[in-house]
């Protein structure tokens, strides 16, 4: 056991309560969500930022102790890596995402460049005994996943929003509703159920007006699979319908074909019930085309509505309007818009 003072605590271990001088254990465990302390051995220009546990970004700099967790990604506008079977002090991994998920690079997205390579220091221990230098591995999460928990929205609406890819306007439009809504006088949750760990995007939703909030990540999930996610799913719907909101938002990360699980969600017929409207967000009429079509053959859900970079001006709308006969608003010019439509069906389920 060994002391090291970090300089950069990500975001992935915002429930660890770490302070800035910890204690490493040369043995480490090579598990999901394990909590190690790497130095950063290059500078990058793009894509060379960290999420702190405080929301804020900072630049990661050469020679920056940095602790995050052990993970992987499956990123098609980022960084694609792999969990590593073994690590030892003194072994190179790279710095897959904003919010310190570590593990090994085998693909990169030109647009972000090569990662951040980092040398492995320890593991990060925590001491759960009172009194006692019995250090455990720190571990991302503030309470285990329980795969086994049924799902109970104890009848509270939820406006889910899927989207045809990565930077497909979810967040957005999902900050759009949850304002919208909040300005009406409803009390509005919301939670994030798929992707890889970083808090940016439940911040902004925390922002917009939601009371409360989850992400997988609350549940010890540095990234979702479609394993886990319908049971990270039910686990975030129950836990935020337990504060009897007016309506939870929930946004599925990634896109409708990926690898983080969304499909694996809205295949669960418990899931699937629960849910009171999706909207699909698309980059273009193409994909939007796409997606709809995958909502309603596979899933058999039709899209309450269309929104995202498809939606940017009025060929998109017409389109969307002409060859789907699906209502599409923008999220970013129209956000009242998009949110009044979501209150209206909202006030028509409470009336039918």
């Amino acid at each position: 056991m060994k002391s090291v003072v970090v300089d950069k605590v990500a975001s992935v271990a915002q429930h660890s309560e770490l302070g800035h001088e910890l204690r490493l254990s040369a043995d480490i465990p090579c598990e999901e969500g394990v909590l190690v302390a790497v130095r950063v051995l290059n500078n990058k220009t793009r894509y060379n930022q960290l999420e702190l546990t405080s929301g804020r970004m900072a630049t990661v700099n050469q020679g920056d102790i940095v602790v995050g967790a052990l993970g992987h990604r499956k990123a098609l506008r980022g960084y694609s890596g792999h969990l590593p079977t073994e690590l030892s002090a003194g072994d190179t991994i790279q710095l897959l995402n904003i919010g310190g998920v570590l593990g090994v690079c085998d693909s990169a997205n030109p647009d972000v460049g090569a990662p951040f390579d980092c040398k492995v220091l320890g593991t990060v221990l925590h001491f759960p005994f009172l009194g006692e230098r019995i250090g455990v591995p720190a571990r991302a999460g503030e309470k285990s996943l329980d795969s086994e928990a049924p799902l109970d929205t104890r009848g509270v609406p939820v406006v889910a929003l899927a989207g045809t890819c990565m930077d497909s306007g979810k967040t957005a439009a999902a900050c759009a509703i949850v304002g919208r809504l909040r300005h009406l006088g409803l009390h509005v949750a919301a939670c994030k159920a798929t992707g890889v760990s970083l808090r940016r995007d439940i911040l902004a939703m925390e922002d917009a007006g939601a009371s409360e909030t989850m992400i997988f990540s609350d549940l010890g999930i540095v990234t979702t699979t479609a394993d886990n996610g319908p049971a990270l799913t039910r686990a975030l719907l129950t836990g935020l319908a337990e504060h009897k909101p007016d309506v939870i938002v929930l946004e599925l990360g990634d896109g409708l074909l990926g690898a983080y699980g969304v499909e694996a969600i809205l295949s669960d017929a418990s899931i699937r019930s629960a849910l009171t409207a999706v909207i699909l967000c698309a980059n273009d009429p193409v994909s939007a085309w796409g997606g709809s079509r995958l909502l309603r053959d596979q899933f058999d859900i039709e899209p309450t509505v269309v929104t995202g970079p498809a939606t940017d001006n009025a060929v998109g709308i017409d389109q969307i309007a002409e060859r789907l006969s699906l209502p599409a608003v923008n999220a970013l010019s129209n956000g009242v818009a998009l949110g009044d439509l979501v209150a209206e069906l909202l006030q028509d389920r409470e009336t039918a």
